[in-house]
């Protein structure tokens, strides 16, 4: 089983980026992705996730700004990421779970990547 986040680099506040994360070794439908960020000396934290069915969810931090979808024939999850702002910068995980009763506790998820670097600068 594996999770492999792509996409990270260095942009200017204003700009954009989008992830990937390419999964591979379990049944990518029957799973809910989430994409979670951890900033230096902060929490892991919830930023949006999509399920089997395509519904997805976006932290209020990021709403408006942020899109996540996959591509099933390609078992990939995207977040594209617009208007970036210095405090988007953080390392950028994603995380896959088969049941979820809370998105946003870590313990809930099966398997995680290795994560991918953002940074923005002002």
């Amino acid at each position: 089983v594996q999770l492999v986040e792509s996409g990270g680099g260095l942009v200017q506040a204003g700009e954009s980026l989008t992830l990937s994360c390419a999964a591979s070794g379990f049944i990518f439908d029957d799973y809910t992705i989430t994409w979670f960020r951890q900033a230096p000396g902060k929490e892991r934290e919830g930023v949006s996730y999509i399920m089997g069915d395509a519904s997805t969810y976006y932290a209020d931090s990021v709403a408006g700004r942020f899109t996540i979808s996959k591509d099933n024939a390609k078992n990939t999850v995207y977040l594209q990421m617009i208007s970036l702002k210095p405090e988007d910068t953080a390392v950028y995980y994603c995380a896959a779970a088969r049941w979820l009763n809370s998105w946003s506790r870590l313990d809930e998820y099966d398997y995680w990547g290795q994560g991918t670097q953002v940074t923005v600068s002002s």
